[in-house]
This record gives structure tokens, C-alpha cells and sequence, in this order.
């Protein structure tokens, strides 16, 4: 596909704004036009005014979405000409948690499945109470504001609890999921030196039990900052915890009222973590104002979050998407946790899950999309989904196929909303609006008051081109540096380095003219064969769509001063890589974009590569194929599979 074909030849959206509907955005477009004096009547309109009055539409932000300080900002950004260097909300006091936790009542916050084994429910009265309980308990235990807690924990409740009464005190959080071993856990906590582990007993998989206990004993022996290790029984009929100590139900057994200390908006909330793939993760500091008000912002404005939702994303505690999702309770809404694998009954768990808890926001991954499409699930035939009226995809690019796939076979009446952000800003630069139409494979707008744009080689703002996605302007929810990084220079290095002044982001992408954003790749991983930039995602668009392919992966292999593009494939049972398949598979991406495209080897393999978080690693195998070493085998779900592709011989081969 070049610049000079059409790239959009829908002429019909798949979905457009029900007229009779009155969306969250549309009251806060109200409440601007009134409070603002301003006629803004287009989304194109709002974004502008957006970005270029910074201090107005914050501050119509906070107020709408009534952010709770004990001191008010005096302004909404300071030092805005500085990227990085911008002070958000200066002047304020508040607590992340006190703002989370403004509901009260007997009504449902939290409603917990552990596969088909468990489910639980807790009120919005028993989660302040336990929250109370356990910041009171950690105050006592001498966890002071700025002090480490981490959590090797699954998506449940006391996970959520934990992180609150975290932020009650002002301490910060870092988790992951407990799949990861010692060394891939010792690679992230032992960089932030924790206090508080608060660590599980196990968890289920695929409905076994995984008992953790081992691993949590080997991990706190090799963290000397530990005061005391926290256990939560929930799966493994072991009883025997961590040395030192204490059961879950110590934490929570006080009737004590609650008491938030009040923070600057720059205070330090949650450590996330990178990927890890090319190295030891790098350790992300985000902050109490920033992360509080673009996470409502989203999920209020571009999410349509409503207190009588029942909202549900399907993510572990090792992926920000777990803080995204924890922060809907600030809008009164249920939560919905899953721990376990998505494919328990046959495929059908999530689907269960959402008719029995009536789900009205539902999010998932692209790759979990494609996955029951070639399975054959049809949910909107087996399921009862009256309610659901929002469905999410992040961790990878949409395909235009699961666009399709939603429309026709789970609901033709929802609000299909790709969002893509990450880990580095604990938001989204690009996601979903209730007052736009839908199109195939494209994500709606970029986020308000995020100045995002696509940049060129030479660093100039393009539209209907591809290029690297870049945010030119300060925003929120950036971070406040990496850990253990005194100077900023590992952190400048990351962001700053491309485009001086400006945050990279590292996707590869186009900015349509009707403000649109098709994502096809990361920048890392475009293939450049004979210097024509290539995104990864329109290769995988095509293969995928073949019924004979579970997955691939696609990456570029130098040869002879040059690269190649080598299509690795993963097969479904029963079908074979022959040379009828191959010229198919040839043929659709030749067809379908360029000759550029076409795969000059495409070699079977028994398993993809991916990160614990599920995203295809393609960075590793080019490491590979570079015959360089993979830095960090740790950050790898199954890091066995990466023998199959330094062992493959036709990479030898012309």
C-alpha cells in the first residue's frame, strides 16, 4: 500500500451515535459552551480547543469530573513551554485513594470470578472499611508516605484494597501478576526496594491450582528491604506462608474510620514497568494528579464510564491496564475482575461472565478477538447481551477483520472503541468517542487534550502519512521519571531522543484526515527492506484471516547489505504449511498491500513468542536473527519458544 492508494475505501461508518443518546461528552461539550462561553458543535471543534487552551480545558475537566483536593490548584499547568518539565495542578492536596473511594452504600463495587471456581462479591461500604482497616494496619507496621509496596498477586480484590490503602498513606505501588518467576519478580521489585510484599498463596490456570509459595519464600529472602510479607490465601491448599509473615485477614480486621494523607499532585502513586525484553525492565514513576485526572478523563469523556455501569476489563496485575480498570470505581461504577485463562469452557468463561453480570463496558485485547473468531464463537447466538453497549481492545492493532467480527457476531449496536496507549503513560493517546461513527480499522480521535500527532523523517506533522506517533505538547499523565534514575538521562533517552522537545512514542502510524488513527506497529519493529518503511500490523492483518493460522509473527532478517521479511506462523492442528498455502498467503498480502510486503520466507513454528502482558515479542526475534543474545528471557511467557526460530534452518537459505 503507498501513500498515493486509497487507505480508507469505507464509505459507511459501522457504527454512528445513536441521536437519541446523551453521552457523557456531550453534557461536558454543554457544560463547556455554557461555562465557556464558547458554540463548540464538532468533536474536530473540542479537540482543538482542547489543545490549544490547555488551561481552560483541564480545568473544565477537574470540575466535571469533580476531582476531590483538600487544597484547590491554583492553576491547572505551569512550565507548560517545558517538555518534559510541566507542573500539573500546582498548589493542590489530595489523595488518589480518597478520590477513588467516594461512593458509599450497600450497592456493588467489586464482583471477583477465579475461572469457574470462585466469585465473590464486595460493597462499596466493605471496600472502604477494608481499605480503612489495612492502611491503619501498614501505619502501624511503620510504612510511611514514599515507602515501596509491591504485589505478586492475582486480578482480585484484596489486590485492589492493597493498592488503596497504598495510596491512603501516600506510600507507592508497584505489582505483577504471579505467573512471573523469581528472577523476572527480583528483575522489578528489586529495583524499587519495597517494604510491604503482599503476595498470594496461588491462583488457578486453565483450572489448576499454581501454588506460589515457594516462589514468594525465595523472593522475599533476596529483598532485605522487606519489613514483613503479607499473605492472601486464595488457591493453594498450602498454609504455610513467607518468613515473617502475616495472614490477609490481619490487615482488615479493624473498624477504624479512614484517613487519607494529602499529597502534591507530583507525589509518586505507582511504579510500572517496561516490557523487559531488551534488557532489565525500566521502573516508570507515575503520579497521584497526573495518572487521577487523565484516567477520568478517559474513561468519563471517551469511555462513557456511568455509575450504574458494570464495567469489566480482561487484564492481570502486571499490565496498567489493572490501573485503568481499578480507577472506574472513582465513577461509582461495579467492577469486574477476572483472574484466570480466557479460554476455561471452551472460550466461553468471558462471554458467561457478561451475560450473568449483566456487563455493559467489556474490554479485552485484539488478540483475544481473533482468537474465539477462529474458534468459531458466536456470542451475540449463545449469549445474552442486552446490556453490553461498549466494548474496548488495547495490546495490539485491531484488524480490520475484527472490526467485522464484532458487529456480526457479538453486538451490531455497541460502541467498538480501539484504544492504544501504554505502560509509559498510564493512559491512551488514541481511544474511542460516544459522538463519532465507527470505521473499520481505524481507532476514532485522539485523546483531548493530548496534542498528539504523526511525524515524518524530517519531524514535520503529516496527515493521510505514515510516520512515528509523537505527543508535541506536555500532558498529564507523564511520567515523572524512571526509578533510580537521579540525572533524567535514561528517561530522556526513551522519549526525548528522536525529536527534541518532543515525546516519541515508538508507533508506527497515520492520522487520517477525518482525525482518525491507524496503528501499524511499533516503530522498532517496521520493517525497512530496500528503505520502504513497512508497519507489522499490515502483514499480520492479512495472515491472520487465513483459517489454517492460529498466529504469526513478522520480522526482518538482514541479508546480503539489506533485510528481508520472514513470516513465521504458528498452524492450527491438523493443517500443514504447503506451497498451495503459501502462494495464498503470498497472494493476499500482495494483493492487499505491496510487493514490498510479500514475505520473502515463511518458515511453520510451534509457538510465538509473547510477554507475560500477551504481546507478541517480534523485538526479540530480530534480536535473533541479528545473532545477538535476548537480553531478558524472563519477560517472556514461554520462553522455550524462542529455540524454534534461532534453530530454523531455511533462514539459511536464499
Amino acid at each position: 500500500m503507498t501513500a498515493l492508494e486509497p487507505l480508507h475505501p469505507e464509505t459507511t461508518p459501522l457504527w454512528s451515535p445513536p441521536s437519541t443518546s446523551t453521552p457523557n461528552l456531550k453534557r461536558f461539550v454543554e457544560y463547556v459552551n455554557k461555562n465557556h462561553g464558547l458554540s463548540i458543535k464538532t468533536h474536530a471543534q473540542l479537540y482543538d480547543w482542547s489543545i490549544g487552551e490547555v488551561e481552560s480545558f483541564w480545568k473544565a475537566v477537574s470540575d466535571f469530573c469533580q476531582l476531590k483536593y483538600s487544597a484547590s490548584p491554583t492553576k491547572m499547568v505551569e512550565n507548560f513551554d517545558r517538555m518534559p518539565g510541566a507542573t500539573w495542578l500546582p498548589g493542590a492536596k489530595l489523595n488518589f485513594a480518597e478520590n477513588l473511594l467516594r461512593f458509599s452504600g450497600e450497592k456493588t463495587a467489586i464482583i471477583f470470578h477465579g475461572e469457574d471456581k470462585v466469585r465473590r462479591e464486595l460493597t462499596f461500604d466493605e471496600l472502604k472499611r477494608q481499605v480503612a482497616s489495612a492502611a491503619h494496619w501498614m501505619r502501624e507496621k511503620g510504612i510511611q508516605k514514599g515507602d515501596r509496596v509491591a504485589a505478586i498477586m492475582p486480578n482480585m480484590p484484596e489486590t485492589i484494597v492493597a493498592m488503596l490503602a497504598a495510596a491512603s498513606i501516600g506510600a507507592v505501588f508497584s505489582s505483577c501478576s504471579p505467573d512471573f518467576g523469581t528472577t523476572g519478580i527480583l528483575d522489578r521489585f528489586g529495583q524499587i526496594e519495597p517494604k510491604l510484599l503482599v503476595a498470594c498463596d496461588g491462583y488457578y490456570f486453565k483450572g489448576a491450582v499454581i501454588d506460589c509459595t515457594e516462589k514468594v519464600r525465595e523472593t522475599a529472602a533476596q529483598m532485605p528491604s522487606l519489613i514483613t510479607v503479607v499473605t492472601v490465601p486464595y488457591a493453594s491448599s498450602s498454609t504455610s506462608g513467607s518468613p515473617a509473615s502475616t495472614m490477609w485477614s490481619a490487615l482488615v480486621a479493624n473498624d477504624v474510620p479512614s484517613d487519607f494523607e494529602q499529597l502534591p499532585p507530583d507525589a509518586p502513586l505507582f511504579i510500572m514497568y517496561s516490557s523487559g525484553t531488551t534488557g532489565k525492565p525500566k521502573c516508570i514513576v507515575h503520579s497521584v494528579g497526573g495518572t487521577l485526572i487523565e484516567h477520568l478523563k478517559e474513561l468519563i469523556l471517551h469511555t462513557d464510564l456511568r455509575e450504574d455501569d458494570t464495567f469489566f476489563y480482561q487484564t492481570t496485575c502486571g499490565w496498567m491496564m489493572w490501573n485503568w480498570l481499578v480507577s472506574g470505581l472513582a465513577t461509582g461504577a461495579t467492577l469486574v475482575l477476572y483472574d484466570g485463562s480466557p479460554l476455561v469452557n471452551e472460550c466461553r468463561i468471558l462471554w458467561d461472565i457478561a451475560e450473568r453480570e449483566k456487563i455493559t463496558i467489556f474490554g479485552t485485547n485484539a488478540k483475544y478477538l481473533s482468537l474465539v473468531e477462529s474458534e468459531g464463537l458466536n456470542p451475540r447466538s449463545t449469549h445474552k447481551l442486552e446490556r453490553l453497549r461498549v466494548m474496548l481492545s488495547t495490546g495490539s492493532p485491531l484488524s480490520p477483520e475484527s472490526f467485522n467480527y464484532v458487529y456480526n457476531s457479538i453486538k451490531p449496536d455497541l460502541l467498538l472503541s480501539s484504544i492504544s496507549g501504554g505502560t509509559d503513560i498510564i493512559g491512551c493517546f488514541v481511544l474511542g468517542s460516544p459522538l463519532l461513527p465507527v470505521w473499520r480499522g481505524e481507532i476514532q480521535c485522539r485523546s483531548l487534550g493530548l496534542k498528539v500527532e504523526v511525524y515524518n523523517d524530517e519531524g514535520k506533522g503529516v496527515i493521510e502519512e505514515k510516520g512515528d506517533l509523537v505527543c508535541s505538547a506536555p500532558f498529564p499523565s507523564m511520567p515523572l521519571g524512571f526509578w533510580n534514575d537521579p540525572t533524567g538521562e535514561r528517561f530522556h533517552k526513551a522519549y526525548f531522543d528522536r525529536f527534541p522537545n518532543v515525546w516519541h512514542h515508538g508507533d508506527y502510524c497515520l492520522l487520517t484526515e477525518r482525525g482518525g488513527m491507524v496503528i501499524y506497529g511499533r516503530s522498532d519493529a517496521t520493517l525497512n527492506p530496500g528503505g520502504i518503511r513497512i508497519g507489522t500490523a499490515e502483514i499480520y492483518n492479512q495472515v491472520e484471516s487465513f483459517v489454517e493460522i492460529e498466529e504469526s509473527l513478522v520480522t526482518a532478517q538482514p541479508w546480503k547489505e539489506d533485510e528481508r521479511i520472514v513470516l513465521f506462523v504458528k498452524l492450527k492442528e491438523g493443517f500443514h504449511l504447503g506451497e498451495e498455502l503459501e502462494k495464498r498467503i503470498r497472494g493476499a498480502i500482495r494483493a492487499n498491500t505491496t510487493a514490498f510486503h510479500v514475505p520473502k520466507k515463511i518458515i511453520p513454528v510451534p509457538d510465538i513468542p509473547r510477554t507475560r502482558s500477551g504481546k507478541i515479542t517480534e523485538l526479540a526475534i530480530r534480536q535473533l536473527l541479528r545473532g545477538e543474545k535476548v537480553k531478558n528471557v524472563e519477560a517472556l511467557a514461554n520462553p522455550d519458544s524462542l529455540r524454534y526460530f534461532a534453530e530454523a534452518p531455511a533462514l539459511q537459505e536464499d
